[in-house]
């Protein structure tokens, strides 16, 4: 599902349906559609056990029918209520992982998608939703109420809340890719949707430490005592991000309609990354008194201007890809970026004319620094399994069959 429903709805009532906004990128929600798990545990786990899980289940079910991203945080605790009874059906031990079949729907349409017994999918399907919840969060920090204004919120503590949120959803995303992917076998994973395949959700995970690599970069140039190395290097780690995960969804070749906006939204991103790398690369060079100093200063200054121009293409294009979103206006360090590195550019070039006139090698742009990525993924660490699992204590009714004899004396 596509963030046209996503960054506004937890449930699926089409009568709220506007055209969004979107400032983080929530690239799918799939939820649990109702169901009974005593037809295939009856007789083997305690009916309370039962009826707790499905009680669990089908809560979080009825709380994605809210309109109102402001439902996220009590799906997301529903949601860690219902993991801890969840990892009982994983455990090898017992043996349930293949009993019951699991049933989801897409957000979008409310038609159900995928069905499948096994219970290390729904695993992935739980914490895959967290993530995507979490996003929605993120995003809503940064666009509190979207029918009174187009504008973000530019607040040190909402940018620092996104940041914090961001990590956290690469935190699940990143246990997806290690500990529950690896789990699920090759023939579950080929009947997989698109975007709980591995490459999918690894540019999703990516994205979002790029997301916040851009908020973090945001705060820099709102603030007087950052330098220009810091900005410059905030800059290009969200150009390595981004350029990784356009590369993971680039890789997909069954991209759906909404994986193509998601691959058009990364384009976007990487865009601006590259643009602001630049813009800051150029500044710092331009430093120098060499001549070359100020001719690879000036080539910086051009291009980041042409990428500057591609990437508002690329949002437009971003904008009209289906589904239809809006972007808000410039914010952050864009908001900054559109005025000055046009300036910047026009001033630089005519200051150095004389020495571009003589540069023969105005075509090779200097190369921009490599640097460690900082941002890291908070780590997700599994709840603990639900003390109802301690089978040493069920009490399960014992249901024998009636010898042949029994029936004769009736």
């Amino acid at each position: 599902m596509g963030c046209a429903v996503s960054v506004y709805r937890v449930g699926g009532n089409k009568k709220q349906m506007k055209i969004p906004m979107v400032t983080v990128f929530v690239p799918s929600v799939r939820v649990p559609v109702n169901s009974s798990f005593q037809k295939s545990l009856k007789g083997v786990v305690p009916k309370e056990l039962i009826d707790r899980l499905t009680s669990f289940r089908n809560q979080i079910a009825l709380l994605t029918q809210q309109t109102d991203v402001s439902a996220a945080p009590e799906v997301l605790r529903a949601l860690e209520e219902y993991l801890s009874l969840l990892v009982g059906l994983t455990d090898q031990e017992f043996g349930f992982r293949e009993l019951i079949e699991f049933k989801w729907k897409s957000l979008d349409d409310g038609r159900q998608d995928i069905s499948v017994a096994d219970s290390w999918f729904e695993l992935l399907s739980v914490v895959h939703m967290m993530a995507m919840l979490t996003l929605m969060e993120a995003n809503s920090k940064l666009i509190p109420d979207q029918t009174v204004s187009s504008e973000t919120v530019e607040s040190t503590d909402d940018i620092g809340s996104a940041v914090d949120l961001l990590v956290k959803a690469a935190g699940y995303l990143q246990f997806c890719l290690r500990e529950i992917l690896v789990q699920i076998p090759p023939h579950i994973k080929m009947k997989l949707p698109v975007d709980l395949q591995e490459n999918v959700l690894e540019a999703t995970y990516i994205q979002a430490l790029g997301q916040g690599t851009e908020m973090q970069l945001a705060s820099a140039v709102g603030c007087k005592n950052a330098t220009l190395s810091v900005k410059r290097r905030l800059a290009c780690e969200q150009l390595s991000y981004f350029s990784q995960a356009h590369y993971c969804l680039s890789t997909c070749d069954n991209l759906n309609g909404y994986g193509k906006k998601h691959l058009s939204f990364i384009k976007w991103k990487f865009l601006e990354a590259k643009a602001a790398a630049y813009y800051y690369h150029g500044l710092i060079t331009d430093k120098g008194t060499e001549p070359s100093r100020h001719i690879n200063a000036v080539c910086c200054f051009l291009a980041a201007e042409e990428i500057l121009t591609e990437s508002k293409k690329a949002c437009l294009n971003f904008c009209l890809t289906a589904p239809i979103t809006r972007a808000p206006t410039a914010w952050g360090a864009m908001k900054h970026l559109n005025k000055k590195i046009p300036e910047t550019a026009a001033k630089k070039s005519q200051m150095y004319a004389y020495l571009l006139e003589e540069e023969k090698s105005l075509d090779v742009l200097p190369e921009l620094p490599d640097f460690e990525l900082s941002l890291k993924a908070d780590e997700f660490q599994m709840p603990d399994k639900d003390a109802a699992w301690e089978n040493e204590k069920w009490k399960i009714p014992s249901q024998t069959l009636k010898t042949d004899d029994e029936e004769d004396d009736k």
